[in-house]
């Protein structure tokens, strides 16, 4: 009797072993995923955010994404943020936490192109004709100009620049409704608090409250360059395979939809 309760113990303990087993290696797929957490330009959104969902679906696992200025993702990553890949509006905040060896740089790629435009409220817009001198100031009525903070954020650098090829900057610079974000600048327009406002083609796209009255000529700013690259302290395991997926021809039509021009 005692040896056949012995035995059967044995049996039991092996069944349960053999059981655990199964089930871990059932698990090991999920438990090898890892979050891949994106600093990316807040003009990034819509499209982003698309690829992601199409990534996740595919089995790709989770991403988590932080979007603002360039800037100010630039400053958190130099501060210790932690993420896995940055993705700049424009090469000079790639170049900031590059000089300070936070990317690697066999990563890093100028991935994305994108185009400034003026955009003003949906309801009663007329063209603009974006020439050297054209009357800005006279469009804006006494209202402001909402465009991301001319000195840091990048949309705002390259309206800025712009209107300075165009002649126009001295006659607007009061005038100027400085935004954190491109996304925030376009908010200005579409609620009504400003007039007009300088953002890129693929914000307005995102916002049926505003419409494109021109386009800024592209020699009168430096080419508008997405970099992407993976951070030196990245955690993941699954942020090569994310990063190679944004690249690929699969990821592409995501944001060409929304007008980006995919470089690489």
């Amino acid at each position: 009797m005692s040896i056949d309760r012995h035995s059967w113990i044995r049996r039991a303990a092996a069944s349960a072993a053999a059981a655990f087993l199964s089930l871990a290696s059932f698990s090991a797929p999920a438990a090898a995923q890892e979050k891949v957490t994106v600093f990316a330009a807040a003009s990034m959104k819509t499209a982003l955010d698309n690829a992601n969902k199409a990534w996740t679906t595919q089995g790709g696992g989770q991403v988590t994404v932080s979007y603002a200025a360039s800037s100010a993702l630039a400053k958190q990553i130099e501060s210790g943020a932690p993420a896995d890949i940055f993705i700049s509006a424009d090469l000079d905040w790639m170049n900031y936490v590059s000089d300070k060896k936070l990317v690697k740089e066999d990563t890093r790629f100028n991935w994305l192109g994108n185009r400034i435009v003026l955009v003003a409220a949906k309801d009663g817009a007329k063209p603009v004709d974006i020439r050297p001198g054209f009357d800005l100031a006279g469009l804006l009525k006494g209202g402001r100009l909402a465009m991301g903070a001319p000195n840091a954020v990048p949309a705002g650098k390259y309206g800025k620049a712009s209107l300075e090829r165009l002649g126009v900057w001295s006659s607007v610079e009061i005038s100027v409704a400085s935004a954190e974000s491109v996304r925030a600048a376009l908010a200005f327009v579409s609620r009504g608090e400003a007039p007009y406002g300088i953002v890129y083609q693929t914000d307005a796209a995102a916002d049926p409250g505003v419409a494109i009255v021109g386009t800024f000529p592209a020699d009168t700013h430096p080419p508008i360059i997405y970099p992407i690259a993976t951070l030196s302290e990245s955690k993941s395991k699954d942020a090569p395979a994310y990063l190679d997926y944004l690249m690929s021809d699969k990821a592409a039509p995501f944001f060409e939809k929304e007008g980006f021009a995919v470089l690489k």
